[in-house]
């Protein structure tokens, strides 16, 4: 896309304003690491043109200590002090279940990533936000704790103008299917591949 030019002009009737404005589903997935990160990157683009921004996290403890929310909390306090950016809200999803660590039963994980994503649904409806990052949603799509079909058709279906991503691993195809803007990271060498362990300001 050279230049910013569209390869194809859809016959849709909208005009160029309206094809810059319109809401996208985005989905990064793949098994390299990234996609996060640069979901991140687009929600900082975001704040700064003073939308609200909502980071919804499944699979991550409570306890785990993630840099980006740092980060976007104290830009939160920025925008609140000085009104400079967008609101910034982040939540964990659930009692802090993790792949790597689970507590309670697979039952339990499951009623708690429900309950997260009938709190985004809600937010959805109610046109809650500008931006909003489902980080490493795909994995409770992937283990059957939440429908699928039921989220496409959600997303899809959302009014006003919300930008959805969508982060993690074995994205499933009807998301895939259905989202305007697909990233797959693929690994080429990675630091622990020689036996290195992850690090501060770049695992964290």
């Amino acid at each position: 896309m050279p230049q910013g030019q569209v390869s194809v002009t859809p016959d849709d009737g909208l005009t160029t304003r309206q094809r810059r404005n319109r809401p996208l589903l985005v989905v990064h997935t793949g098994v390299m690491k990234g996609k996060s990160t640069a979901a991140f990157g687009m929600a900082l683009r975001g704040w700064n043109q003073g939308w609200s921004i909502g980071v919804f996290q499944f699979v991550k403890s409570a306890k785990w200590k993630v840099g980006e929310e740092e980060a976007f909390r104290a830009l939160g306090r920025v925008h609140d002090e000085t009104g400079q950016g967008g609101p910034v809200e982040w939540h964990k999803m659930g009692s802090g279940w993790s792949w790597s660590r689970r507590r309670g039963s697979e039952t339990d994980h499951a009623a708690d990533a429900r309950e997260g994503w009938a709190e985004i649904r809600r937010r959805l409806r109610d046109e809650r936000h500008g931006m909003y990052v489902l980080d490493e949603f795909t994995y409770p799509l992937k283990w059957g704790w939440i429908d699928v079909d039921e989220v496409v058709a959600e997303l899809t279906g959302r009014p006003g103008h919300q930008h959805v991503i969508i982060t993690g691993r074995d994205a499933p195809q009807p998301l895939v299917d259905a989202a305007d803007l697909v990233l797959e990271t693929t690994k080429v060498k990675h630091p622990m591949d020689a036996g290195q362990k992850g690090q501060r300001g770049i695992e964290w």
